[in-house]
């Protein structure tokens, strides 16, 4: 509201200067020297109605800039009349364009000013607003003091013009670093939820796989038991490629911001939870002898003990679909200012076992590590053994 108004004041200003430029400027032309008589020009008289005209185009002068500032041009370069209206819409103009539109501008205004001043100080004594500044005892000097007149005139609205241009071009950049700022903060929301769509679904999904499997085979002699854990198994496979997909929707674009009071994120994992992770995948199956070897636990920051959780559950997830039947070693030490290391091996399995899965565990993975500042490392230790290993930064808490 505020800005409305005060554009507003300012448009009536600048008209009101027009016109009131304009009627000044036949007064004095029509002035008869040594007489309270008045004698006005036809050409005079023709400059005054265009200068009003020109004074009341002044309201578009921002829309379109040019063409207000070409009409303005007319009574000051063939109707003798005054150049007020085109030095306020020469303002606009070079705060709109700028190179070769804004020099052409300015060059024209200042010859139509100069032509106004010219014409001004040419008058008699006493009808002359210009002889207050300048001298006309000589041409030349004349001459100097209207281009200098003309130049001062319009380096002001020029001046003005540029300034809010850069004014705007500046808003305009900090607008788009924001937007630049948003975006990323999305596309680093949208990885997260990535991550924890397939640290959460896929270790899940991949344990009710496992788990239908064995149930498959072992439930031989009851068709009808065989049958429902092969649909279980069947529909957790289909559910991971699923998974798959929406990840890389979600990694790639055009997740939408969560809507304003929403639900609530689920509590994330800490490393408390690390003994139940290790329950759950002992009863899936999976053989595991877990050493920890930590310092201060309960003072580990919140994201710390998420990664580390979330890290772990992939290891043996990856173990259950890769190597299943093999044994896992899990070792978890670390403690404030030493870090937190997570180390997982297994043995590689003979030969190859194909396991659906959503193919960026280990993507998601790397990407808590480095959001930490931490290390990773995943591959074949030796011929036999794969190793997993993670160090995330655990900061000393302060005092």
């Amino acid at each position: 509201m505020g800005q409305s108004v005060l554009r507003t004041m300012y448009t009536v200003l600048a008209v009101a200067a027009g016109v009131l430029s304009s009627t000044v400027n036949i007064s004095l032309s029509s002035a008869v020297p040594g007489s309270n008589a008045t004698d006005i020009p036809v050409l005079g008289l023709f400059g005054w109605f265009a200068g009003i005209g020109a004074a009341v185009l002044l309201v578009w002068r921002h829309r379109w800039p040019v063409l207000v500032t070409g009409i303005a041009l007319v009574p000051p370069l063939l109707l003798t009349g005054d150049a007020m209206a085109a030095l306020i819409a020469l303002a606009a103009l070079t705060a709109r364009y700028v190179g070769w539109w804004r020099w052409s501008a300015a060059t024209l205004v200042f010859a139509a000013t100069a032509v106004a001043v010219w014409n001004d100080a040419s008058r008699f004594a006493g009808a002359s607003l210009a002889e207050a500044w300048l001298s006309t005892g000589t041409a030349a000097g004349k001459l100097v003091g209207v281009l200098l007149t003309a130049l001062l005139f319009t380096a002001v609205p020029s001046t003005v013009g540029i300034v809010r241009h850069s004014l705007a071009e500046t808003r305009r950049r900090i607008a788009e670093q924001e937007a630049l700022r948003d975006r990323m903060a999305r596309r680093e929301e949208q990885a997260r939820i990535a991550r924890e769509m397939h640290d959460v679904l896929g270790h899940r999904l991949s344990l009710l796989s496992l788990q239908a499997g064995a149930l498959e085979v072992t439930a031989g002699t009851t068709p009808d038991a065989a049958q429902a854990a092969k649909t279980v198994r069947t529909t957790a496979r289909q559910s991971l490629d699923d998974l798959r997909q929406v990840i890389g929707v979600l990694r790639g674009s055009g997740f939408a911001d969560r809507a304003p009071g929403g639900p609530a994120e689920p509590p994330q994992p800490t490393l408390s939870d690390i003994p139940d992770l290790i329950t759950g995948a002992r009863q899936a199956g999976l053989a595991v002898n877990v050493t920890v070897l930590l310092d201060q636990a309960s003072t580990a920051p919140a994201p710390l003990g998420t990664a580390a959780y979330r890290i772990l559950q992939e290891a043996l997830t990856n173990v259950l679909r890769h190597a299943p039947g093999a044994p896992a070693e899990v070792l978890v030490r670390g403690g404030p200012g030493a870090g937190l290391s997570v180390e997982v091996f297994n043995p590689l399995p003979v030969s190859p076992v194909p396991s659906p899965g959503s193919g960026t565990g280990l993507t998601g993975v790397n990407e808590r590590v480095s959001l930490l500042g931490g290390s990773l490392s995943a591959g074949p230790a030796d011929e036999r053994t794969f190793a997993l290993r993670a160090w995330l930064p655990w900061v000393t808490p302060a005092p």
